[in-house]
């Protein structure tokens, strides 16, 4: 769908780890022709550099590397595993790391490329502090034990060793840290609409979020 120049929009996404989010944000950017940036992916790269770089990791490492950055470089399949999401949890914390995250982000939101007419973003602290003003924003979840399964089943198709009962573990490690630390902490806003993805399908979801966003563009 193409949006008149003055139509253009940007979309803040917040969720717990597996909740669907990254499939309904990317849907939402192709058929509205936004930038699409899973937030959640930068982290999880800058985990990965930590365990495979851990000599050369500090904050002028990844100055350079965030400076290079490209959003194919978050297509990474390694970025997929338990333990890359376990020490992203864990480096989100970094107040200084944090800051270059958001820094970078901010700049995504509000200056996409110009091929694009908005932006949309997910993560966990979008819609309060990297995109406050956004026209839509939104909270995806599901419950723990369908989580678990659909990242037990991406873990599968990409020929993982795993088994459920450690990513339902890793799942809940994950939830406890992103909900409870001091820093930029997972939750929902006033103004963020629930979307439960439980016992809808990817389409149903689309649906339901391109319906809201059509009567409000509509207006």
């Amino acid at each position: 769908m193409k949006l008149k120049r003055k139509k253009i929009i940007k979309i803040a996404i917040d969720s717990p780890a597996a909740a669907g989010a990254g499939t309904l944000a990317k849907a939402i950017s192709k058929y509205y022709n936004l930038f699409y940036l899973d937030t959640g992916k930068i982290y999880r790269l800058i985990a990965y550099l930590k365990l495979k770089f851990p000599s050369k990791f500090n904050l002028s490492f990844l100055r350079k590397r965030i400076k290079k950055l490209k959003i194919k470089d978050l297509e990474n399949k390694s970025l997929i595993s338990d333990k890359v999401g376990l020490e992203a949890s864990i480096i989100s914390k970094n107040t200084s790391i944090r800051k270059l995250v958001h820094s970078f982000q901010i700049n995504c939101a509000y200056n996409p490329p110009k091929k694009y007419y908005g932006s949309c973003l997910d993560g966990r602290d979008i819609t309060y502090k990297i995109i406050p003003d956004a026209e839509f924003k939104f909270f995806i979840t599901a419950n723990i034990k369908t989580r678990a399964l659909r990242r037990f089943n991406e873990l599968k198709k990409l020929k993982k060793k795993i088994d459920y009962k450690e990513v339902l573990k890793s799942i809940k490690k994950r939830d406890k840290s992103d909900y409870n630390r001091k820093i930029s902490p997972l939750k929902r806003t006033k103004d963020s609409v629930l979307i439960n993805t439980t016992n809808l399908t990817k389409k149903a979801c689309f649906l339901k979020i391109k319906k809201i966003i059509d009567k409000e563009l509509q207006k």
